[in-house]
């Protein structure tokens, strides 16, 4: 049996040194303002074993890997229909591009650059006020997590209403093409709120573990989602899930995984745990530079990569 502790500790203390690489989202307000001097990292097992190191209990803004969590309840609410609305394909373009979006008649690449989140959350809205869509996305993560302490940073909400133009400009461009069907500011506000979920390594460890277990929680013995969905949300997670440094995360650490500029990734290695790494430093393409590293080291030790070890 590996010893998961042992290797974690290990990877911590040679990235100490580095720690605070990297460049924090200061497009944000409130995200300039955290301290990149810090690094967390969890492991959470289909056991139900986890496993941490550094600052994993400190939450932080987990930003864009809100949106498996908004794309699994936009799966449940109207299926492969989805796939109307957005793509399933790599960008090869930044996470916010407008070029890509007309050049495509206003319908995004996949569900994990701006613009395709935005229309998930378009579809989650469907039926409800912006509140309740953000109430559905809060209790269904605290489900999956398996904890009701996890909440949304009303100030970080508040930050990227306030310079948020660019997915204005995406969300009216969307909604031009009719790809919208809410009005702007309220798919906007369940956006900014969704975005502005705050949790630590360990919580995001245990709410990823339904993608590592065939759509179930194994602690909580909860179906969350069938094995086939578990296994595209994944594998969507590994061909879109670094912006445009999708490729390059696939072929350095060789599983599913999400990032956001709040510095997060959450890593699914099937069958066996989720992982999630934070270090707020962000490298050139908006994925947390320390981040990444780890989880190359992880999964060089572990042998966990989907391609083999």
């Amino acid at each position: 049996m590996t010893d998961l502790q042992a290797i974690l500790d290990g990877i911590h203390t040679e990235l100490s040194p580095r720690i605070g690489e990297g460049k924090v989202a200061d497009y944000i307000p409130e995200l300039a303002k955290v301290d990149p001097k810090q690094f967390g990292m969890a492991i959470a097992t289909v056991d139900g074993d986890v496993y941490s190191v550094g600052d994993a209990a400190i939450p932080f803004s987990i930003q864009s890997i809100s949106k498996v969590f908004m794309l699994t309840l936009a799966l449940g609410k109207v299926g492969e229909s989805l796939w109307k609305r957005v793509g399933r394909e790599p960008s090869g373009s930044t996470f916010n591009s407008i070029v890509q979006l007309e050049r495509e008649e206003g319908i995004p690449r996949n569900p994990f650059i701006n613009a395709g989140a935005i229309a998930v959350s378009d579809v989650v809205l469907a039926g409800h006020e912006p509140r309740e869509a953000i109430g559905e996305l809060l209790r269904f993560v605290r489900y999956v997590a398996d904890d009701e302490t996890i909440s949304i940073d009303d100030r970080v909400a508040r930050s990227e209403t306030q310079t948020g133009f660019r997915n204005f400009a995406l969300a009216n461009f969307m909604r031009a093409y009719g790809n919208i069907h809410h009005p702007v500011e309220h798919v906007l506000g369940v956006y900014f709120h969704q975005c502005a979920l705050s949790m630590s390594c360990q919580q995001l460890a245990k709410a990823g573990l339904y993608l590592a277990a065939r759509g179930s929680n194994p602690i909580t013995g909860h179906s969350v989602v069938s094995p086939k969905r578990a296994r595209r949300i994944n594998a969507l997670m590994l061909t879109c899930g670094h912006y445009d440094g999708s490729g390059d995360f696939a072929y350095h650490v060789g599983l599913p995984g999400k990032s956001g500029v709040g510095g997060g990734i959450l890593a699914v290695a099937p069958g066996i745990g989720s992982i999630a790494v934070w270090s707020p430093g962000l490298n050139k393409v908006g994925n947390s530079q320390l981040g990444a590293v780890a989880l190359e080291m992880l999964a060089a030790r572990t042998g966990w990569s989907v391609f083999g070890d």
